[in-house]
């Protein structure tokens, strides 16, 4: 194993991180590669410095740089989160929040069925007939919570 690692040099590693650049975009993997290449790109520069660092020394830095720069990126992700302009966009039924739909089956003893385009959901509110327009006013799972308009 010795033998293996031991004529290890700095453009190695550059090299390395440019594999690993190149793979992240392939793959589109968000970064992920990029990162472990930033470590590869630290190890080579250390290497370049230190000619004399060992393959264990090496490998334990690319470990740690790899391991650090993914706790620091996905800490700058979650602080940083893009807000969309459509935040119901995967949630259907939160979409119907607001709107005015008639009754199909009456709703009785809190369980009733409205048409939403060519499906029946279920909703749940107080007892009223059927013909009853009613307004989604929550949403619980896929059930629509309603009220008489």
């Amino acid at each position: 194993m010795d033998e293996m690692f031991s004529h290890l040099v700095f453009w190695h590693w550059f090299a390395l991180a440019v594999v690993l650049g190149i793979l992240d975009v392939t793959l589109g993997a968000n970064f992920f590669f990029v990162w472990c290449g930033v470590s590869a790109v630290l190890v080579g520069i250390l290497k370049l410095l230190f000619a004399s660092m060992t393959w264990e020394y090496q490998f334990l830095i690319f470990g740690i740089g790899v391991m650090a720069s993914l706790v620091i990126w996905r800490t700058y992700l979650s602080k940083h989160r893009a807000l969309s302009d459509k935040p119901s966009l995967n949630k259907r039924s939160a979409q119907y929040i607001g709107r005015v739909f008639t009754l199909e089956e009456a709703i009785v003893n809190g369980r009733g069925k409205v048409r939403v385009d060519d499906t029946l959901w279920l909703v749940t509110g107080e007892d009223l007939p059927v013909g009853t327009n009613v307004t989604v006013v929550a949403v619980d799972g896929t059930v629509l919570k309603v009220q008489k308009m």
